[in-house]
């Protein structure tokens, strides 16, 4: 719809272009603050969730081999 009014037509215009710059700053504030926190999490020195199943499984397993060791322990201890 348009309307015989320019000065209407020149601010929809201009509104439209206020719009493009805010998108413009927002994807662009949006890809700073990605990569600061990326560098941020790169700083900290986290563990990959690779890493951390790995050690987990082998606590788990130290876990159960310390548990049987305490088993055969007791069970030798018991026969004196």
């Amino acid at each position: 719809m348009q309307t015989d009014n320019r000065f209407f037509d020149d601010l929809a215009r201009a509104a439209g272009g206020a719009m493009g710059a805010l998108n413009g700053m927002k994807s662009e504030v949006e890809t700073l603050f990605q990569q600061r926190m990326e560098r941020a999490m790169a700083d900290m020195n986290l563990v990959t969730r690779e890493e951390f199943e790995i050690v987990q499984a082998m606590a788990s397993k130290a876990r159960e081999e310390n548990e049987a060791l305490e088993a055969r322990l007791s069970e030798l201890e018991a026969k004196k």
